[in-house]
């Protein structure tokens, strides 16, 4: 019988250099794993594969050794855990997060619930080349946000209240960017060098600074053979129903204009980022 290995690759097996292996790829959102899954995944390691995991540079975890004539008791043995096959090949590919700030002190944003909201729109969906969500929480940006096709990075919309000031100066002290200044008892925001990672706000000992949780979002990064820093085309997006708007008017671009087989970065390089800002602020604008 004639391995369709497209097919399986598709489904997250991919093929080994080993005649008949194959590498089991999961599908992994923001890098959260339960119990019950990690539990199933060592058994099935174990009994199908040769007892190892291998962690992937997306937070995703492969199953290597895996025999073709097992393929379909893994599938089934790893859905009783609750565990599903990744997906390889020109598509959305499984989104990566960080922790947020459901436990991270730094984080602006739930990274995973953002994560999984994406992953349930868009995972598997086909497209002229593969695409590459990244979340991150942060200004620390521990999931190098811009790496990927759409990045999104947690945002801090800061303001001050001067009646609650009291002149402290930790605001000023824990500003990475100068952007905070004093001037008898009146605190200075320059707006041009806040770059929303609302350290302010977290080191306020008095809610002098009022944050209002935001998206920063980037588009056309990369991180294999070309590598290329994703470009930030819009103000920060200041809601989930705004946030998701433009990335379905970026994923539409994309399958709209890309050839088969190009990256998101060459189809904006060879249609131009004018057209592709056209779309977004569109997108980012729209109200009804």
């Amino acid at each position: 019988m004639a391995i369709d290995y497209a097919a399986l690759k598709k489904g997250g097996f991919m093929r080994q250099k080993q005649k008949n292996h194959f590498s089991l790829r999961l599908q992994v959102v923001g890098g959260a794993l339960t119990a019950e899954n990690l539990k199933k995944i060592a058994e099935v390691a174990e009994k199908y594969g040769e007892g190892y995991v291998h962690l992937t540079s997306r937070q995703g975890v492969e199953i290597p050794f895996i025999k073709f004539d097992d393929i379909e008791q893994v599938r089934s043995e790893l859905a009783d855990g609750g565990c599903r096959p990744g997906v390889c090949g020109p598509r959305v590919r499984t989104v990566t997060a960080c922790q947020g700030n459901a436990v991270c002190p730094s984080g602006n944003i739930d990274s995973y619930d953002i994560a999984k909201k994406l992953d349930e729109r868009y995972f598997g969906q086909e497209l002229p080349h593969k695409f590459k969500f990244g979340v991150t929480g942060c200004q620390n940006n521990c999931l190098k946000a811009e790496e990927n096709d759409v990045g999104i990075k947690g945002a801090e919309i800061v303001s001050w209240v001067q009646d609650k000031c009291i002149n402290c100066g930790v605001c000023v002290k824990v500003c990475r960017q100068g952007a905070i200044s004093p001037n008898d008892g009146i605190i200075t925001l320059d707006e041009d060098k806040c770059n929303y990672c609302g350290r302010c706000v977290k080191s306020c000992p008095t809610d002098a600074w009022l944050g209002e949780s935001a998206y920063i979002l980037s588009f056309g990064g990369t991180f294999g053979n070309t590598i290329s820093k994703g470009d930030e085309f819009l103000p920060p997006v200041t809601n989930e129903e705004q946030l998701f708007r433009v990335t379905d008017a970026a994923i539409k671009f994309f399958g709209d204009y890309a050839k088969s087989g190009e990256r998101f970065k060459f189809t904006i390089d060879r249609v131009g980022a004018d057209k592709l800002l056209e779309v977004l602020k569109e997108a980012y604008y729209h109200n009804g």
